[in-house]
């Protein structure tokens, strides 16, 4: 008797374990950081109308990056793969942008904003390389402000390089 109620307790026990959800890996308050980014943009110039182009921003691969369609009004497209490094603790983007030139940024929650900094080859012209930083940081009304710096002495001065608002798409 005693061997037949163990092996009821034993099927109930591995009846509840399978019923369990397990806990999702890319949930953590670490993966939401970015969240903010998610949405339907319609990007204008900072301060303006002048609409430069729309971003599909969306979770990717259960949850654990952040995929970018971007599709300016002018110019060639890109896309760009965000993730937290699960070893390092920083965020890490990948851009690809139209031209067939990639960038590989790294950064982290600063504050309210997402800042990250990496090197683009050729982004003045053919063999002008800079080091380029980004902040995303919300906004009260829902929107998001992209600003981008460019340094070409390695970070010890900064130049004003692009300024965007991501407003949620109209459509």
């Amino acid at each position: 008797m005693f061997a037949f109620l163990s092996a009821i307790a034993l099927l109930q026990s591995t009846a509840a374990q399978a019923d369990a959800t397990p806990p999702q890996p890319c949930a953590s308050e670490d993966h939401a950081a970015f969240d903010f980014w998610i949405g339907e943009w319609d990007v204008f110039q900072t301060g303006g109308e002048t609409k430069v182009g729309e971003s599909t921003i969306s979770r990717v691969s259960g949850g654990c990056a952040i995929d970018e369609r971007w599709r300016p009004s002018n110019g060639p497209d890109g896309t760009s793969v965000s993730l937290l490094n699960h070893r390092t603790g920083r965020w890490e983007q990948l851009w690809i942008g139209g031209d067939g030139r990639r960038v590989d940024f790294t950064g982290q929650r600063v504050g309210e904003a997402m800042v990250m900094t990496g090197y683009w080859d050729d982004v003045g012209g053919p063999g002008v390389d800079a080091l380029i930083r980004i902040h995303w940081t919300p906004n009260e009304d829902g929107s998001v402000r992209q600003s981008g710096e460019a340094s070409s002495d390695h970070g010890g001065t900064w130049q004003p390089f692009f300024d965007f608002t991501y407003r949620p798409s109209a459509d």
